[in-house]
């Protein structure tokens, strides 16, 4: 129990008079009474007046209390904007009996684009962003956007109920009256005492549609209105996955669902791959999800990333840009951010709202229901209003009809009247009328008195006989009302709808890649582990027109039956989805390239198509000048050769973590015509000069030496000639074998001469195709023999090749060109062809190289 009780003073200073003091009474409160009544109106309050929308208009009162004096004021789309405080202030003293900073901020609110589906407030100026909050109400602008318009439409029309303000002087809307439902479409949020409300936004023409369907059919079902509503429609765009929690919320008020941003993936460069984030989830900035992935990142729980960067901004929108780092699949690095940053994230649906002022918890059909039931009572009091005026001013219209019959005789009623009263008597007496008709006959001024005037008023009559007609027929059939609600929603579909911005995923999955070996720097078992690309066995295609891809296995490329552009190949390296192998240019220099930034075949194909590959160019800075010579393996001895003729065997001691290397020291003006791998002694090199001259000799002749080298003497070229071609046939390859198909797989040399000039636009030349083995070996520094007799016209070699077969030829843009099916003689000449041949490379790949014991990473190990 508590008592309240106060003592009297009875005397004052001495000799004074005792003052005399009200007593008071004594109230005995109990406590817990006391509590219960306070905390159950303060519930009551929060719950009714600040928290909750109501399920009709979709509004909290301030949100409703901020449009309607926006209305008042006058701020319509089409006039200009005015200072947010003056809306905030107006709100607060006339409506709204809480603070500013309530005001100011649900009007904000209001005006975001990306928190509403649908905005009613055009704001101007900073009003926010998902990551930072608005501008002071002194610095911004607002106006009623036109959907506000449908929102306020028919307020002066009867079509609410009105209530006192605060403060017993103004009256405010109980609700508005809401031409669309803006519960679903906008949504809404807040948290009350002892209830909350989450509620997603929605589709503006998908909601719309379920509504006239459930004006249309009553009985619907969930499944009939889930057909139009499959779903929340997200201002920010993204992804929905899963949606059984969807269906549940629909089905009982509460339910969940994983939104995900819209990310792709994409080449940033010819060697670095990243994910471009274009949506985010509803409600995250991208602020947040740089924060949450740096902190992921440097915690350890994400791996493979190397930078991310904001691009966003006002013209393109969304762009956040996350660079991954080589070897790591993308696919497993959005799934790990999927599950560490705020890129996917939950929504919970809890559909509280008020009907008739108590809260509810209410599934789709609800919501639909209360809105339908909410327009239909707008409608009916809305279109018993327009019968009234309508009715009204067809009984004044017939009354001037009735007085300018004999409008003399009514202006002799006036002038002989002593004062209005006797002259309205004088006119329902003579022309039998009612007051209001007589009173609005006393009010006419001369010019409505003219003949026009009267057609005007016959027209008038009739125009509204039949609007009349048309408004009594919408109030006398229910069905006839439930019409014009559905195309009055269709119109506001049709003026403020959109197209669909989140995409509904049934399910997806991001499957981790299958299990590979990783390399020595992560440890087994690490989180790197599973995000790494799987280290399979592949090759590496180069082709002549300089095309370049990584096939999906180790899968033999061989020509087809047809062939295609780009698939004569300048060089094939055996390696891994996480290898390494060197790019070598014309000067010397090797580039270190990683196979996994090279695009890859998605299916294992003996034939890929390279006509869609990278341009291996883009992968080797190049100087101006230089060109890209052949793709070589970093394990394993390669042999190159110059223009002048020097050779040389280069053993794989190439320097640690270094991108470029130098593979030959050259003297001035020389240049790398060719390169492959050269491990065995028994290879065969083969030199081929301009003047058609060729030599060959073993491997062994040329012992590895140290990138540093210069390499030695290979062929004596004249000064006058120079080397064009320089290959490496396998050892053995020079004796014709037959395979199990019969076929005769040598090694085999193509030359083809440089035409004759003389002749009108220039001859194509000849070719020929000659079996390495028809040659002679030679020594080594020697001038070799002649491999291609020129005819009449020709001055020498455009062209020549040396490898295992089968050989292709092709133009510079990869296109097809034929090749002699007989071989020719050592020393004979070509055959002419029709087409120019630019560029021969081989047909297939070569057999991967088994190293022996002697070969220990490719480099040959001697006895001891």
């Amino acid at each position: 129990m508590m008592a309240r009780s106060s003592r009297s003073r009875s005397a004052g200073p001495q000799g004074a008079q005792p003052i005399p003091v009200e007593q008071e009474n004594i109230v005995d409160i109990d406590v817990a009474a006391e509590m219960e009544s306070s905390f159950l109106e303060y519930a009551y309050s929060v719950i009714y007046s600040r928290a909750l929308p109501d399920a009709r208009d979709g509004l909290k009162p301030v949100q409703r209390r901020i449009l309607y004096m926006m209305n008042q004021m006058g701020l319509r789309p089409d006039r200009g904007h005015v200072k947010s405080a003056r809306v905030v202030g107006e709100v607060m003293g006339k409506l709204h009996p809480h603070g500013d900073g309530a005001i100011y901020d649900a009007m904000v609110r209001m005006a975001q684009s990306f928190s509403l589906r649908l905005p009613v407030v055009d704001g101007h100026g900073n009003f926010g962003s998902l990551d930072d909050g608005p501008a002071a109400p002194r610095y911004t602008e607002a106006r009623m956007s036109p959907a506000a318009l449908a929102m306020t439409a028919d307020l002066a029309e009867d079509t609410v109920d009105f209530v006192p303000n605060y403060d017993n002087q103004l009256l405010q809307p109980a609700v508005l009256p809401s031409a669309y439902p803006n519960l679903l479409v906008n949504g809404a949020s807040g948290i009350a005492v002892g209830m909350a409300t989450n509620m997603a936004p929605h589709n503006l023409r998908e909601v719309v549609a379920a509504a006239r369907h459930l004006l249309a059919h009553p009985d619907a079902d969930l499944d009939a209105l889930m057909r139009h509503v499959p779903g929340p429609d997200l201002p920010s765009g993204g992804r929905i996955v899963g949606l059984e929690g969807i269906r549940d919320a629909y089905a009982s008020g509460r339910g969940s669902f994983r939104m995900r941003a819209s990310i792709e993936v994409e080449k940033l460069t010819a060697r670095k791959t990243g994910l471009v984030v274009t949506e985010l989830p509803y409600g995250v900035g991208p602020e947040k999800v740089i924060e949450r992935l740096k902190d992921a990142v440097k915690n350890k729980k994400l791996a493979g990333i190397a930078d991310v960067v904001d691009l966003t901004d006002r013209k393109h929108g969304l762009k956040l840009v996350i660079e991954l780092k080589s070897g790591f699949n993308p696919q497993a690095v959005l799934a790990a951010l999927y599950k560490h940053t705020p890129l996917e994230e939950s929504f919970g649906i809890n559909n509280v709202a008020l009907v008739d002022g108590q809260p509810h918890t209410m599934g789709l059909k609800q919501m639909l229901e209360v809105y339908v039931a909410h327009r239909l009572e707008v409608v009916r009091r809305r279109t018993a209003f327009r019968l009234q005026k309508k009715q009204d001013r067809l009984h004044l219209v017939e009354g001037l009809l009735l007085a300018m019959v004999d409008i003399d005789e009514v202006i002799e009623i006036i002038r002989s009247s002593e004062d209005s009263p006797q002259a309205r008597e004088r006119l329902m007496q003579v022309f039998d009328l009612t007051q209001v008709q007589a009173d609005h006959i006393l009010e006419l001024r001369l010019r409505q008195l003219t003949k026009f005037s009267r057609i005007e008023l016959e027209a008038e009559r009739n125009e509204l006989a039949r609007l009349i007609a048309e408004l009594e027929q919408i109030l006398a059939s229910e069905q006839r009302l439930r019409e014009v609600v559905g195309e009055e929603l269709q119109a506001v579909a049709d003026e403020h709808g959109d197209q669909r911005r989140t995409r509904l995923l049934e399910n997806e999955s991001l499957g981790a890649p299958a299990a590979a070996s990783a390399p020595a720097r992560h440890a087994p078992g690490s989180p790197d582990e599973a995000l790494m690309v799987a280290d399979t066995p592949c090759w590496v295609l180069l082709s002549t027109g300089h095309k370049i891809l990584r096939t999906a296995d180790r899968t033999p490329v061989t020509p087809g039956d047809r062939r295609r552009k780009n698939d004569a190949l300048l060089s094939a390296v055996a390696t891994t989805a996480r290898g390494e192998i060197g790019a070598l240019t014309s000067s010397g220099a090797l580039h270190r390239v990683q196979v996994v930034d090279l695009p890859t075949v998605s299916e294992p194909s003996a034939q890929p198509d390279m006509s869609s590959a990278q341009d291996a160019k883009t992968l080797v800075p190049l100087d101006r000048g230089e060109s890209l010579v052949a793709l070589v393996p970093l394990d394993q001895v390669i042999a190159l050769g110059t223009a002048r003729g020097v050779v040389k065997r280069v053993r794989p001691d190439w320097p640690l973590n270094r991108e470029a290397m130098e593979a030959i020291t050259m003297k001035e003006g020389d240049r790398v015509i060719g390169a492959a791998p050269a491990v065995q002694d028994e290879d065969q090199l083969v030199f081929i000069t301009g003047a058609g001259r060729l030599l060959r000799f073993a491997a062994s002749l040329a012992r590895p030496q140290g990138p540093s080298a210069s390499g030695v003497a290979g062929m004596r070229v004249a000064d006058d000639d120079t080397v064009i071609g320089f290959g490496v046939a396998p050892a053995g390859s020079d004796v014709a074998e037959t395979d199990v198909a019969g076929i005769a797989r040598p090694a085999l040399v193509a030359t083809v001469t440089d035409g004759d000039p003389d002749l009108l636009g220039g001859a194509p030349g000849s070719v020929k195709v000659t079996p390495l083995g028809e040659f002679p070996v030679k020594g080594r520094g020697t001038a070799g023999v002649r491999a291609h007799r020129l005819l009449k016209g020709e001055t020498g070699l455009a062209l020549a090749w040396a490898g295992a077969a089968p050989a292709l030829a092709s133009s510079k843009a990869g296109v097809a060109r034929s090749l002699p099916h007989e071989f020719g003689r050592r020393d004979g000449s070509g055959v002419s062809v029709d087409a120019k041949i630019e560029v021969i490379g081989a047909g297939e790949t070569p057999e991967p190289v088994a190293l022996s014991p002697q070969h220990e990473d490719g480099v040959e190990v001697s006895a001891k």
